[in-house]
């Protein structure tokens, strides 16, 4: 698989939903296998959360591929020896693309002065990239989670860009429930004192973590695994180093959640983390308008949405609606909705690709639902 990584830089100003604008910004991606003649094998992969643009195979020293290697690859379900594969890094984020850490036109750290993103702004600076790489059209834009917001985004912003929209796990606005996970891990950030009111040194962070985004990074890994996932992986195992009278030793379940959660914090930047959220929770595929079959009347696109049973982040009726909403409003022939059978919970989409991979083969290939 032919891969190549790059940043490119915007010197002219990005207008922001909020009203205020970036005045030059970087998007750092990357892209996968090769654009044939008249450009019509692009596919568009968009991440989640704590995503980047690394999205499939090694890096140099690498102990783990890119986030979605199981799915894109030579011979893998996003084939890239027939499609050429462009993944970003968000703005916003701490891998690449202009962020809250970033350098602002003083030479400073933006930190707080960073202005808060929405979505379409997330996807207006992925647009102008691929803009500037020549390509006008896509085949398909495909992402989980967050990615599945931006995956909507395109399709309603940009309703003639796109041959087909494959978001998985998302939503088309944040619910309470969600946002009351992110609001654990805004207070755990906000209140560790080596947070410093966000003007700490990241190498410091880098090299010693932070306790306040480990612990928020442990609430959001309980909503992104399911009660039945968690009884098949742990049950009610004990670290069997730890007495089980001990009064802080641990059953398996809690030593998982201490690892994904303490070494979080070194290769993440809490900032970043703090504005991804905010963009997460502000979320709404209707903004602008009165309701949000207005918005989903601007699809052209092929819509296929793909949910998970086991998903306790953004629940598989929160598809649903969305499919219930183009049949209202006759655009039902547009769009397919499946749930996929799955206790593993909201991660589902990146792990268990062997559920799905075969109906995004037959997505690709217009051959889904027959």
């Amino acid at each position: 698989m032919k891969i190549f990584t790059s940043v490119k830089r915007f010197n002219e100003p990005l207008h922001l939903e909020s009203g205020r604008m970036l005045s030059s910004y970087e998007v750092a991606y990357e892209t996968y296998g090769e654009l044939n003649n008249d450009k019509s094998n692009v596919i568009v992969v968009t991440h989640a959360l704590s995503g980047s643009c690394h999205a499939a195979g090694y890096y140099d020293g690498d102990r783990k591929p890119g986030y979605w290697d199981n799915l894109i690859g030579d011979g893998k379900p996003i084939d890239t020896q027939k499609y050429f594969v462009i993944a970003t890094s968000n703005i916003g984020s701490c891998f690449g693309s202009t962020g809250p850490m970033s350098l602002a036109e003083d030479g400073k750290p933006y930190r707080f002065r960073f202005p808060v993103l929405t979505i379409s702004d997330i996807v207006k600076a992925q647009k102008n990239l691929i803009n500037s790489l020549g390509i006008k059209k896509v085949k398909a834009i495909i992402g989980g989670s967050m990615g599945g917001m931006q995956a909507l985004c395109y399709a309603i912003e940009y309703p003639d860009f796109a041959n087909m929209i494959i978001p998985l796990a998302t939503t088309a606005y944040t619910r309470p429930w969600a946002i009351a996970f992110n609001k654990v891990v805004i207070e755990a950030i906000r209140n560790d004192p080596d947070f410093k009111d966000g003007y700490y040194n990241p190498k410091d962070i880098a090299k010693n973590g932070l306790k306040g985004l480990a612990v928020g990074r442990m609430a959001g890994h309980i909503s992104y695994l399911s009660k039945d996932s968690m009884q098949s992986k742990f049950g009610r195992s004990y670290v069997e180093q730890d007495g089980l009278y001990e009064l802080f030793g641990r059953f398996q379940v809690e030593r998982y959640l201490e690892y994904n959660g303490y070494n979080f914090p070194h290769n993440f930047d809490p900032l970043s983390y703090l504005y991804i959220v905010k963009t997460i929770n502000i979320f709404n595929a209707a903004r602008g308008k009165d309701k949000l079959e207005d918005a989903l009347g601007h699809i052209k696109s092929k819509l296929h949405l793909l949910s998970f049973s086991g998903d306790i982040l953004f629940y598989p009726c929160e598809m649903q609606e969305i499919k219930d909403l183009m049949d209202k409003i006759g655009n039902g022939d547009l769009c397919s909705y499946e749930m996929i059978d799955s206790s593993y919970g909201h991660d589902a989409f990146l792990v268990e690709v062997d559920k799905f991979g075969d109906k995004i083969v037959a997505m690709l290939e217009g051959n889904y639902g027959k």
